[in-house]
């Protein structure tokens, strides 16, 4: 079979062989560390703590962290602050002159963003570890932390300890991220996510099976018919992941004396602008942000008023109306956000110009890039609502057929397109190494290439 030849090759590149050892090295190390309880807590007081966060918005960060918020591990915090230091950092980058200038330098300012970056995430860290302590009793349903603590174990010295050891987690996760990046194959940070959303996957899956079965429910018929909804939403995932819009680019012949023949003799190629440019950062965005609005509710000076207490009821269920409403509603704001950052159409139109491109009917430089920009904003709208569509359909899953939450949440959203978006970046990348010693790729390609023995 073609797949198990592809393979054995991709064990011949010795560089490719090398980087996917270490990524699943540094990718064990991080799952290892989501099991390391906090020292001091006695684990069978964990019982409580595991029930209160099975569910709601709760339930998914502890997807996202694959069962170490639940566990109340080192790894509790997961990479999130990481992530909620980014989204601040690229925000501020509209406002702030200093990091507008830094974007502008090339490598070296992204090395200085990426400082700021971090020290950032430190000082989330610091304001999320003391917090997340403080909400461990009262999820777990014990009158205190004393309570859950080991004999002998003073409550004080635990805080300190912990809010240490919980940032020390976070930076060591953000580190991970990072080494996966630079020295690994994929995105780092979405690869950490990516296998904490698998960790709980076939535990959701199970526990939803057992309640049709068992509860009269639907049976094993409602087992398939959710099968195969949930593979129609992988392959309408992977459609918004792979889908673009191909430009015709029209390219000069160069003559032998260095000159340009008349255009019509040159090649014609395609610009592709991918239908969803932003990949799953609107998402994990809008994710972050979405757990702001109930926190808010909740706090001392609002929890007693109407607001707070509408807040608290509406975006507490992630399953709700409001909740959903307002989700969709960023991810597509966002998406525009993120686009216009990450999609350079001035510098594509220069690079057009510099090899002598040109697109059939625009002059080049300043309206070939005003021409991209207008395509770019025509194809981002309809890939924005598919992208917000797409992360809204487990409210639909959940209120028209009964699905159990946990196993809901798979079914679109943040998790699903996190793992079909960073599964097929780290396919593309592997094929890249393959496409580049002679190899047939992973995706599929045009004519068998003959392998070149290394």
């Amino acid at each position: 079979m073609k797949i198990i030849e592809t393979l054995k090759n991709v064990w011949k590149i010795t560089e490719l062989k090398d980087r996917i050892i270490l990524t699943l090295g540094l990718l064990l190390v991080y799952r290892f560390g989501a099991q390391v309880v906090l020292p001091g807590i006695n684990i069978d007081a964990l019982g409580g703590l595991q029930s209160g966060t099975s569910s709601g918005i709760l339930g998914l960060l502890n997807a996202f962290t694959g069962g170490a918020f639940a566990n109340a591990s080192v790894f509790a915090l997961g990479i999130m602050p990481y992530i909620s230091a980014s989204i601040v950092v690229q925000l501020m980058g509209i406002a702030i002159p200093y990091l507008q200038k830094l974007q502008k330098e090339g490598a070296s300012g992204q090395k200085k963003i990426t400082q700021i970056t971090r020290w950032l995430t430190i000082g989330i860290s610091l304001v999320q570890a003391p917090g997340y302590l403080a909400s461990i009793p009262s999820l777990s349903g014990a009158p205190s932390m004393g309570s859950m603590l080991l004999p002998g174990f003073s409550e004080n010295i635990f805080y300190f300890s912990s809010v240490i050891i919980l940032v020390t987690g976070t930076v060591f996760a953000m580190w991970l991220g990072e080494k996966i990046t630079d020295k690994g194959i994929g995105n780092g940070i979405s690869l950490l996510i990516m296998v904490g959303i698998i960790a709980t996957l076939p535990q959701s899956f199970v526990q939803n099976m057992y309640s049709r079965l068992e509860g009269s429910n639907g049976g094993f018929m409602m087992i398939l018919i959710e099968l195969v909804i949930w593979f129609l939403i992988i392959l309408a995932s992977v459609f918004l992941v792979m889908a673009v819009r191909k430009i015709a680019v029209q390219y000069a012949r160069r003559t032998a004396s260095g000159g340009y023949e008349k255009n019509v003799f040159g090649s014609r190629q395609f610009l592709p602008l991918k239908l969803n440019a932003s990949g799953v950062m609107p998402i994990i965005f809008a994710q972050a942000i979405m757990f702001v609005p109930s926190l808010i509710g909740g706090s001392s000076f609002m929890k007693d008023s109407a607001a707070g207490q509408w807040m608290q009821t509406n975006f507490s269920d992630m399953f709700g109306f409001w909740y959903n409403l307002v989700f969709a509603l960023l991810i597509i704001i966002f998406t525009y956000f993120y686009t216009a950052i990450t999609v350079p159409t001035n510098k594509m139109a220069d690079d057009l110009k510099r090899s002598g491109g040109f697109i059939p009917g625009i002059r080049p430089g300043s309206e070939t890039s005003e021409y991209l920009d207008k395509i770019m904003s025509q194809i981002t709208l309809p890939g924005s609502i598919f992208l917000a569509l797409i992360a809204v359909f487990p409210a639909f899953i959940v209120k028209l057929m009964g699905v159990q939450q946990g196993w809901a949440l798979f079914f679109g959203g943040t998790s699903l397109l996190i793992m079909v978006g960073v599964a097929i970046d780290t396919m593309q990348q592997i094929n890249s190494y393959l496409l580049n010693k002679h190899y047939d790729g992973l995706m599929k390609t045009g004519k068998n290439r003959k392998a070149v023995s290394q």
